[in-house]
């Protein structure tokens, strides 16, 4: 089963046994999803296209957590929390530190990288490494930094 498919499947559960929250989240990715189809002119998205609209989903409603916060305004906060927990059942476990740690030194040694100059490069290449699996750019572009500048 797809992903796409098993996010209606779920939609379909949460309609019967009327969990609002679940059914409201589901619904918000369901609508970004026909977006892209809408956009690509496609007829299913494959898991990737669907993982990178949930990871930004789950990021958006992180960030949105934390502004709430900064504005005392708990209720709203909790909510997009929330939300964002939905969202990340449908995440798999994000890559660690030591797997990319791993990459980044490989890709570094293959490439001969031995500046700050070269992180794109690495970072190009670390990236496509993990491409399709939950890896937060900013923690491989500080692993790159901190690996290149040793150099």
């Amino acid at each position: 089963m797809t992903l796409q498919e098993t996010i209606n499947a779920d939609l379909k559960q949460a309609l019967k046994s009327k969990d609002e929250l679940v059914l409201g989240t589901l619904r918000l990715i369901k609508a970004d999803i026909q977006y892209e189809l809408t956009k690509t002119g496609a007829s299913d998205l494959n898991d990737v296209s669907v993982m990178q609209i949930l990871k930004s989903n789950y990021k958006k409603r992180k960030d949105t957590a934390v502004e709430y916060d900064k504005v005392n305004r708990k209720d709203l906060a909790d909510k997009e929390r929330e939300e964002a927990e939905v969202i990340s059942r449908y995440i798999p476990a994000e890559i660690s530190d030591t797997e990319i740690q791993a990459a980044v030194t490989k890709a570094i040694s293959e490439m001969g990288a031995v500046s700050p100059s070269d992180m794109g490069k690495v970072m190009g290449k670390v990236m496509a490494v993990f491409k399709g699996q939950n890896i937060d750019g900013s923690k491989v572009s500080h692993i790159v930094k901190q690996s290149l500048s040793a150099n």
